[in-house]
């Protein structure tokens, strides 16, 4: 209340806030009053010592040096990563401790560089996002550092900045204060049709938020907002508040947006992890998106595009991890819950129990055209799938999911949702490649990864449906992800997978290897198990388009797979298969 009335003196906010300040300041003077002791008559108030005064300023140095070099750490860390500042979030990351450096200290040593900081991440953050609110933030930073800290060096910057010379009169943005005003009596007043032209100038039309999906088992959950188009998010975690009876929430807000009519707002989940997740119009341009969470050991949220948008995934505790991998009727041990579930896989000889084969593409996205008229990429994977699934059961025993058996359209996102709530032990993904250079020919096998080469780009940015320079997105996402990923255990399938198809396809036809490669392919991304693409052939080249419809070529094409992945079954646990094969003992 009082920074309302300090530095907005001709708002119409000011008599509200003086008056409601006056009466806090009135209410904690007469409580503080009630709460100390009569003095003796003859006593006199202690004076502070200057000793007992050092110590309180010294700490509050301590503290903005502590905000400061924190924020500083941060703004280098945008300067060496450009395409971070592209997120609000990354620069909140600078903003905050600024700001706390000047709270902590306001009269310090390090205020002007803190009020220039903040000034200045803000001003970058416009560049971005090109919200007047942002452009009027920083605008108030330098007015505040010129008229709090006129002879700092930092001011004759903000003067700069702001196109002031020495000893002019610094032009006090009421008009901008007056637009932060209305912005924030519109969001709280406006109904949620309401849209604020304060927040959304240069920004051209706001995103719509059309829906909102989810996958879930007892250990696993994915929640996707769909959105009409690229649009900046930020979010945050909330811990459990029994005083008011709200649970552990964790919120996505989608900046500059607006939320479909046609909208599901409130979705139940009700699995081991999540309540439920619930959309509404938080502000005039923000919409926010609020997950109820029962259990959670960590989450992970990032974007896709093309169409855009926004993933979280959610995994429990450990325990539940052992508990599901356990063959149905055993309980896990105590001793069992403390090991990673690979331990506890191996030592039951559980091996590989469940795959979960993709045919890529399918339903509206036909996916490459074939050289030869009518084939299309959707239709011939799915055939290789199928016989694929039939073999894997047949040889392997194991139990094999396709995320289709028919022609339907998937989103990539909703494959891998499929092989982590199907508790999968290996996932892979069957497509066609195509080139423009109708020659090109070869069998490759991909894991997630960054890409290696600009061939392994373009393969991922076909596969994604997205552009070649969208998969530079990417990096962040996975540079966090891949911390988790399966990365030794999926290049060593798809080496297998790689061999075995080659050896099989050797004995009758020329292939080409063109090995084992890397790239960030979307429906790889956030898979929890060992998990591959295979690039079947090149469908644009005539020749390898006639033998992937060919019914024999299939069938040792899908033989040499099988072969890759018995191979890679008996590698991790070499009594698997022949338990299996020769029944319970």
């Amino acid at each position: 209340f009082d920074r309302v009335v300090r530095h907005f003196p001709n708002s119409h906010y000011r008599p509200r806030a003086q008056s409601a300040g006056d009466a806090l300041k009135g209410r904690s003077d007469a409580q503080t009053a009630s709460k100390q002791p009569a003095a003796p008559p003859a006593a006199r108030p202690a004076k502070p010592t200057a000793a007992s005064a050092v110590p309180a300023v010294v700490e509050a140095s301590r503290n903005a040096q502590r905000f400061y070099e924190k924020a500083q750490a941060n703004d280098r860390r945008l300067e060496q990563r450009p395409e971070l500042k592209k997120m609000r979030d990354q620069w909140l990351r600078s903003i905050t401790p600024y700001r706390q450096a000047l709270q902590a200290d306001p009269d310090g040593p390090l205020a002007p560089a803190a009020i220039y900081g903040l000034a200045r991440s803000y001003e970058g953050l416009h560049h971005w996002s090109r919200n007047e609110v942002d452009r009027i933030q920083a605008q108030k930073s330098y007015e505040q550092l010129i008229a709090g800290y006129p002879a700092s060096p930092e001011a004759a910057k903000a003067r700069s900045s702001l196109g002031v010379s020495v000893g002019s009169p610094v032009p006090h943005g009421k008009e901008n204060e007056d637009a932060i005003a209305r912005v924030i009596e519109t969001a709280q007043t406006a109904p949620s049709t309401a849209q604020s032209p304060a927040l959304t100038q240069g920004t051209g039309q706001p995103a719509m938020v059309e829906g909102l999906r989810f996958w879930s088992n007892p250990r696993y959950t994915r929640v996707v907002i769909d959105a009409d188009q690229d649009a900046i998010f930020t979010y945050n975690e909330l811990r459990e508040d029994p005083a008011i009876g709200k649970p552990q929430r964790l919120y996505i807000d989608v900046h500059n947006s607006r939320l479909s009519n046609n909208l599901q707002r409130s979705i139940p989940i009700n699995d081991d992890l999540l309540s439920d997740a619930r959309a509404g119009q938080y502000t005039a341009d923000t919409v926010r998106v609020v997950v109820d969470i029962k259990s959670a050991q960590t989450f992970k949220i990032f974007a896709l595009k093309n169409p855009f948008r926004i993933v979280l995934d959610v995994w429990g505790v450990e325990t539940d991890t052992v508990t599901a991998s356990l063959p149905p009727g055993v309980a896990p041990s105590p001793s069992s819950q403390r090991l990673p579930p690979s331990a506890i896989v191996k030592q039951l000889a559980l091996g590989v129990r469940r795959i979960v084969i993709d045919p890529g593409h399918g339903g509206r996205d036909p996916g490459a055209p074939g050289a030869i008229k009518g084939v299309q990429e959707k239709d011939v994977v799915l055939a290789i799938s199928k016989l694929l699934a039939q073999k894997l059961r047949e040889q392997l025993k194991c139990e094999v999911i396709l995320t289709r058996d028919k022609d339907v359209y998937l989103s990539l996102e909703e494959r891998t949702a499929i092989a982590n709530t199907q508790n999968a032990d290996l996932f892979v993904s069957i497509h066609t490649n195509a080139s423009p250079d109708r020659r090109a020919t070869g069998f490759e096998t991909y894991i997630l990864n960054l890409a290696t080469d600009d061939e392994a780009i373009r393969v991922a940015a076909r596969e994604n449906a997205t552009s070649m320079k969208n998969i530079s997105d990417l990096d962040s996402i996975l540079k966090d992800l891949m911390q988790n990923a399966k990365v030794n255990e999926s290049t060593r399938l798809a080496s297998y997978v790689q061999d075995g198809a080659l050896t099989q396809l050797g004995k009758k036809y020329t292939i080409r290897n063109k090995g084992v490669k890397k790239a960030p392919f979307y429906v790889l991304l956030g898979a929890q198990m060992p998990s591959i693409l295979v690039e079947t052939g090149f469908i644009s080249n005539p020749e390898e388009c006639r033998k992937l419809i060919s019914p024999e070529y299939q069938r040792v094409l899908v033989q040499g797979i099988v072969d890759g992945i018995k191979r890679y079954i008996d590698e991790v646990n070499p009594t698997a298969l022949r338990q299996v094969n020769s029944g319970p003992s």
